[in-house]
């Protein structure tokens, strides 16, 4: 079924050409999910990477688990021409999940729920769409991301255009009301893009990533914030990785 793009979708249209280019943290994450999906006893059932892009995670899968065959699915279909793997299906996740993705056997989602709205409802169908012994394997940043950002526009007293991360433990706290979870951790990571704030909002732009809901700053608040940033290059991310398992007894 062909739907119309959301904006943010529309967003990462625009810039799916040099997604890969620039997705080296999303990329990383991709291989540390991957070599936890690797070691599952999996019941049988629908397997699927909800908000899959241009293929990160199922590729880094290859090698580890070449016997799995996870549906893509994404909302942005010029991500998916880009994903090489099999089948794709583009797809709202604001919509819930397809019919056929019932009784799953293996949910996973990496840098996509947080794009999501009610961000802990959305995780909360995902983990209730598991078979008996399915499993959620999930990473996304949380709020507590880009302190840089954050402490900058409060100096330069303009707002923060940040997209508004979801709580950790509002997360966690759905996947548990359905799951055990087997690992639950926030992780830091810091990264340099280039002196001041400038390479970075480039960088979160380049990715597609720099949809936001709240009104754009005007030149003068821009100048503003720019001025108030760290001369450091260091921007924080902090990641929840989630692996929850649903109870094997039906």
């Amino acid at each position: 079924m062909t739907q119309a793009a959301t904006p943010i979708c529309a967003a990462f249209n625009r810039q799916a050409p040099a997604y890969d280019q620039h997705a080296q943290l999303q990329r990383a994450v991709a291989w540390r999910l991957a070599h936890y999906i690797a070691h599952l006893p999996l019941p049988p059932g629908p397997q699927a990477d909800l908000g899959a892009g241009t293929g990160l995670l199922g590729q880094a899968l290859r090698p580890q688990a070449p016997h799995l065959q996870l549906l893509q699915l994404d909302g942005s279909a010029e991500l998916l021409d880009r994903n090489p793997l099999d089948p794709c299906q583009i797809w709202n996740l604001d919509d819930g999940l397809p019919a056929a993705l019932q009784q799953c056997a293996l949910l996973t989602s990496s840098f996509c729920l947080q794009w999501l709205q009610q961000p802990d409802r959305r995780l909360l169908h995902w983990a209730r769409a598991l078979a008996a012994g399915g499993w959620l394997v999930l990473a996304v940043p949380v709020r507590g991301s880009f302190p840089q950002w954050h402490q900058a526009a409060a100096r330069a007293a303009v707002p923060c255009t940040a997209l508004p991360l979801p709580a950790a433990d509002a997360l966690i706290a759905a996947a548990a009301s359905e799951l055990e979870l087997i690992h639950c951790r926030r992780l830091w990571f810091s990264r340099h893009y280039g002196p001041g704030g400038r390479p970075f909002l480039q960088h979160m732009r380049r990715l597609g990533a720099g949809n936001s809901a709240q009104p754009p700053l005007s030149p003068g608040q821009w100048r503003r914030l720019l001025a108030s940033w760290p001369a450091t290059s260091v921007v924080s991310w902090q990641v929840l990785i989630l692996i929850g398992r649903r109870n094997p007894q039906p």
